[in-house]
């Protein structure tokens, strides 16, 4: 059978939009945010909470017109005692965008942007910003027309992601580039570019009561998150359907998984993630304990005590995710109730950090629990086949190299697990003398799901050898039945020495369906 290429890089332009997202401040999930990063759904601005934009637009004037407000009649950071004169009040806001639209590195790739536009419409809607509706219905123009500003990735250490807003900003103000629609670019075109392109709302003539209050967010940070948390979750649940396949393919017993053990412990990740695996392999809840080896490896006796904790962190992650993309957390906050703009530290990431800290180090750990799956399916004693699942050519070599690729692509998984919330900054002459550093929690994230996706893949690879060389075939009725049915469709069945390459590449874009097998086996 040949090699196969696959390709795994998403698609030049976005799906067409299927559906709507009701975009109200209030309700918008993480589910909601991929839906409208990855165009499938289009956002509407809810019909109460435009009113309430309107509303705190026109309080928020009438406040700043006669007081002192942070950003709208002075200056901001170490600035903020001085005092904008009222002549020169329209330009401020202007000169406040430019002065901040200064992010720098590489462009953020259009699914990101589009996320941090979602989210920032969605929290404008919320009510407490202050700013001139318009903003809201250009950001939600630009999302279902697919277009999106030039944001540059570095500028943000978690107390508000101001310089990738203040580049939106400029953009909506007609001062700064605009990406088009991507239709095309996958057959070789590019996307058009510009400070005018088709799909770019119209400019919206921002001034001092608009700049800070469209910048004051984590936006960016947070949509950012919620695009990994959506992916990694998901992997994570794949990568259950490969533990059960790897189990099969080793005669492992299902004591691990048995109802008691869990009812006598019963951490909820963990209770669910064994009941998931009993109906992954047709387990019984008490399953008889099997005539040989006692008990099995850790990568499959601890697999809920494991994974468990990971969607712990996945759901805790999730409930900082929804209060975020729904707060008012501009500074200053406009307050309707009482005529007030109130400052303070809302914006400050630290619930945000934490969680994405505590999640990638949640998701290592079910990283290296695959790699050490993929060592006992290289053990004979384990599979009674040959080391490395190797064929019968004297010495041949089988998978032993994904063991050494699988723990390479670990190596940069556990460096993107180390704690962004350790860092720290004194900033703007000592006045923001600390950072939650929760963007650059948010891009580790990001990054760790290439990584992770690569390592279960190799042990995807290696579990369907086992199973193939053993004519082991769970009952195609059960979940884990299927997952190998679909992975040998796709998969290689040639076990002589040859380059893996594809079949990982293959079996890691294979996992988003597997997703869909473990969440049928709960249904």
């Amino acid at each position: 059978m040949p090699s196969r290429t696959v390709d795994v890089s998403l698609p030049a332009a976005p799906p067409a939009a299927t559906g709507i997202v009701v975009l109200d401040g209030v309700g918008l999930g993480v589910a909601d945010v991929v839906r409208l990063a990855d165009g499938a759904a289009r956002p509407v601005p809810g019909t109460d909470a435009m009113k309430r934009v309107e509303e705190v637009w026109d309080i928020a004037r009438r406040i700043a017109a006669t007081g002192r407000v942070y950003g709208r009649s002075t200056g901001v950071g170490a600035n903020r005692n001085e005092a904008v004169p009222t002549e020169a009040a329209a330009d401020h806001g202007l000169r406040l965008l430019r002065s901040h639209a200064g992010a720098i590195g590489a462009e953020l790739p259009a699914r990101q942007v589009r996320a941090m536009l979602a989210v920032r419409a969605n929290q404008l809607l919320a009510g407490g910003a202050g700013l001139r509706p318009g903003v809201v219905t250009a950001l939600c123009e630009a999302l279902e027309n697919g277009a999106h500003p030039v944001v540059n990735e570095f500028g943000s250490v978690g107390t508000g992601d101001i310089a990738a807003l203040a580049q939106v900003g400029l953009a909506l103000a007609g001062e700064h580039e605009w990406i088009g629609a991507q239709a095309g670019a996958g057959a070789g075109g590019s996307a058009p570019r510009g400070w005018s392109v088709a799909g770019a709302p119209e400019p919206q003539a921002l001034d001092n009561n608009d700049a800070l209050a469209l910048i004051s967010s984590n936006a960016l940070t947070l949509g950012q998150a919620a695009l990994a948390l959506h992916e990694l979750r998901g992997l994570i649940a794949a990568t259950q359907v490969v533990a059960a396949l790897s189990l099969l393919a080793v005669d492992g017993s299902h004591e691990a998984y048995a109802a008691p053990v869990h009812a006598a412990r019963p951490h909820r990740g963990s209770v669910e993630v064994a009941r998931r695996m009993r109906e992954l392999i047709g387990s019984a809840d008490r399953p008889t304990p099997p005539l040989g080896r006692i008990q099995d490896p850790y990568g499959f006796r601890c697999l809920p005590q494991i994974h468990g904790p990971a969607h712990d962190a996945a759901d805790a992650l999730e409930g900082v995710l929804a209060i975020e993309i729904n707060a008012a957390a501009e500074n200053p906050l406009i307050s309707p109730e009482d005529l007030t703009a109130y400052h303070h530290g809302g914006f400050y990431q630290a619930q945000l950090a934490l969680a994405l800290d505590h999640f990638r180090l949640a998701v290592t750990q079910v990283a290296r629990l695959s790699t050490s799956r993929l060592s006992t399916l290289n053990e004979p004693a384990f599979t009674r086949l040959r080391p490395f699942l190797a064929d019968h050519e004297p010495a041949a070599s089988g998978v032993m190299i994904l063991e050494y690729a699988a723990a390479a692509a670990l190596g940069d998984l556990r460096a993107f697990s180390a704690p962004a919330s350790l860092g720290h900054a004194v900033l703007s002459r000592g006045v923001e003398e600390q950072a939650s550093f929760a963007s650059l929690a948010a891009r580790q994230t990001l990054r760790a799901c290439a990584a992770y996706r690569l390592v279960v893949g190799c042990e995807l690879v290696s579990a369907v050898w086992a199973l193939r060389q053993r004519d082991l075939r769970p009952d195609p009725e059960l979940p884990a039945g299927r997952a190998l049915e679909l992975a040998e469709s796709v998969l290689d069945d040639d076990s002589a020495d040859r380059p893996l390459t594809d079949d990982v590449t293959a079996a890691a874009a294979m996992l988003d369906r597997f997703t869909d097998i473990w969440r049928g086996s709960g249904a």
